[in-house]
């Protein structure tokens, strides 16, 4: 089996997380989170839309990370990121983490709004 390093250039990845932490770039974060490719930032959840409406037209898609499960997304919520051509994809956190890594490493303009697990 042959496996490649990735290379993330300047990009900030998630290395890990767990009950109610992230860890980003070798930093531990506590609590709901906003990461981007060179941005973490604190996150107010889903009654937060209006910082996450400041990426309109700067990233591809926007990973919701809902906590230890995949749940429902509130309509309102969705449907404001929609009309700001936001396109989102709510999964559990740590999936999120694993696909917002994987893109990143891709090179794509990706972000991930995260609930802690």
């Amino acid at each position: 089996m042959h496996l490649n390093e990735i290379d993330y250039g300047n990009a900030r990845p998630i290395e890990g997380y767990g009950p109610g932490f992230f860890r980003i770039a070798g930093e531990v974060y506590q609590g709901a989170l906003l990461v981007t490719a060179d941005e973490t930032e604190s996150w107010g959840g889903f009654d937060d839309i209006a910082t996450l409406l400041t990426f309109a037209g700067q990233v591809d898609v926007l990973f919701i990370g809902n906590g230890p499960l995949m749940g429902p997304i509130p309509k309102a919520f969705r449907d404001s990121l929609e009309e700001a051509g936001i396109g989102i994809e709510p999964m559990a956190t740590d999936a999120a983490c694993r696909t917002f890594n994987v893109l990143l490493s891709e090179g794509r303009r990706v972000a991930a709004a995260l609930l802690p697990m």
